[in-house]
């Protein structure tokens, strides 16, 4: 049997966000730095470099938006390791 799993409001909060290369980084509030492959994403992948940069983090911070390519990642992705 597998791990209990969170809700997304018992996840720390994403503060920043870098796009660096093929890698996705978070900036996360209890002090976490995570990175976490772009490959994951197939829209991001594809996505140009100025796509890719031009983001958006929630309002509630559990999540980061793509308005030009239509991609949303969650927390999830960072703290599980959830791939798109």
């Amino acid at each position: 049997m597998g791990l209990p799993l969170k809700k997304v409001s018992e996840y720390p909060v994403i503060m920043d966000v870098s796009v660096e290369g093929q890698t996705l980084a978070a900036t996360m509030s209890d002090g976490r730095e995570i990175s976490i492959p772009i490959a994951w994403f197939p829209r991001l992948m594809n996505a140009t470099p100025k796509q890719r940069t031009h983001l958006e983090i929630s309002p509630g911070g559990y999540g980061i938006h793509w308005p030009e390519i239509d991609e949303d990642i969650s927390i999830k992705a960072f703290i599980e390791g959830l791939q798109g």
